[in-house]
């Protein structure tokens, strides 16, 4: 494990090339040339929470808001098994309105139709309510801490903090989640100091999946004027927390791509064995607009993803369509 002043070291360092190479000699190792392929159904981008960083958040009036029916999320499910992709994420803003029973519904009848591992991406709810999804078959719960400093998490995330996500997090562990978490670089405020300890508590943590991505502003937020995250940094952090975790999935996350037209490609090559495609219908996809860019694939969803399996391969990559758990997945949560 590094010291936080080690990984700020590679932060800051002048070249960062020996950093990304160790960082794919280590991925290597572990799940060689193989990607594991997540399908996310956006299934909702209704919010009661607040995050200045997020297009989704309840104060947003320009967005028009959708919840899709349980028929349209197994629809799309069924899309993303015929287009090869080994897991499907549910993922949605923190809906007010959601019956956990929906979900609980929705889960069980795509075990029916499929085995293949069901993520669910839904944000801050009661043990009870975890432990019913879990029960109900989910297999992963992915829960970004986004920074582990408290003032700029209170900040950019009102009425929350970071004691409670943590301890959101080691409930998920204790229920038997395969559980995610992860990062934004480059937020307002966001000092290399500061990133160096989030990636360090992050590595902390008995996860079997960690995301780091670059802040990219929204113009409907109070961010919406701030300056972008520093795509090298996110891309330095990426190869740090692979060096860190080495059988620990990693995205090439769709930020990349917001920013860049090959970025998932440059995420893999700092380390990332992971894509995480939109398989959300194109008639509420750009809908889903966490930060601008994000969705922006033209076409249908068989065509975006094949789109995204061709230059997995023109990159040297296989894209895989394995459940794709983490082989380096702690079995107890240490103690934070």
């Amino acid at each position: 494990m590094m010291t936080p002043q080690e990984i700020l070291e590679a932060l800051e360092a002048e070249n960062a090339q020996s950093l990304f190479v160790h960082a794919r000699l280590v991925r290597d190792s572990v799940f060689g040339k193989e990607v594991f392929q997540r399908g996310v159904v956006e299934f909702s981008n209704n919010c009661r929470k607040n995050c200045h960083y997020c297009g989704l958040r309840c104060s947003n009036a320009n967005l028009e808001r959708f919840a899709l029916t349980k028929d349209e999320i197994l629809s799309a499910v069924n899309m993303a098994v015929e287009c090869g992709l080994g897991t499907v994420v549910l993922q949605s803003g923190e809906d007010a309105d959601l019956d956990p029973r929906f979900i609980g519904d929705t889960i069980e009848c795509i075990k029916e139709l499929t085995d293949i591992p069901v993520t669910l991406c839904l944000g801050d709810h009661d043990r009870d309510i975890y432990k019913y999804w879990r029960a109900c078959g989910a297999d992963r719960y992915l829960l970004k801490m986004e920074t582990f400093d408290r003032e700029l998490h209170a900040r950019f995330r009102p009425g929350q903090s970071v004691a409670g996500r943590l301890s959101r997090l080691e409930m998920l562990c204790n229920l038997g989640y395969e559980t995610g978490s992860g990062l934004i670089t480059g937020l307002p405020g966001m000092t290399p100091e500061i990133l160096a300890h989030d990636l360090y508590r992050l590595s902390e943590l008995p996860l079997g999946m960690i995301a780091v991505g670059p802040f990219i502003p929204h113009p409907d937020t109070s961010l919406g004027r701030s300056r972008s995250g520093c795509v090298e940094e996110s891309l330095r952090a990426t190869a740090l927390l692979r060096i860190m975790n080495q059988g620990v999935n990693i995205p090439a996350t769709s930020a990349l791509d917001a920013l860049l037209p090959n970025g998932r490609e440059q995420g893999l090559e700092a380390g990332a064995n992971v894509v995480m495609p939109s398989v959300t219908p194109e008639s509420v996809r750009y809908e889903y607009s966490i930060y601008p860019g994000k969705n922006s694939s033209a076409g249908t969803v068989p065509e975006s993803v094949s789109n995204l399996q061709q230059r997995l391969k023109a990159a040297g990559y296989q894209p895989s369509s394995a459940r794709g758990g983490s082989p380096d997945r702690a079995a107890k949560f240490k103690d934070i």
